[in-house]
């Protein structure tokens, strides 16, 4: 068995992550606490709603809209994962639906 379908798999036991962690274990952000940063500055968006609290949930095909320096990124989440992964693992925690590059002037 694959390990994509382990991790979905377990996945049908987890309804609900925490949006800071799942951003860490997916590595969008090196730590947890630069998750939860950019959560608490509005950085980041859960099904176009802005989320100012790390600790709010997300499900399996929410759709993420995060500002990571001059780029906002757009994903759907494919995984909740149960950790940090390994990079490889990670990018098949989500789907990446778009890249906006921002203006070097904002």
């Amino acid at each position: 068995m694959a390990l994509i379908e382990i991790i979905k798999l377990l996945d049908d036991k987890i309804d609900k992550v925490r949006i800071d962690k799942w951003l860490w274990w997916a590595r969008f952000f090196k730590t947890r606490s630069l998750a939860a940063k950019k959560i608490s500055n509005g950085a980041v968006r859960v099904n176009s709603h802005r989320v100012l609290k790390p600790s709010a949930e997300i499900t399996i095909d929410d759709v993420l809209t995060l500002k990571q320096e001059k780029l906002v990124r757009v994903i759907r989440v494919v995984s909740l994962g149960r950790k940090r992964e390994k990079y490889d693992i990670a990018k098949q925690m989500y789907e990446d639906i778009t890249d906006i590059k921002l203006d070097d002037s904002t």
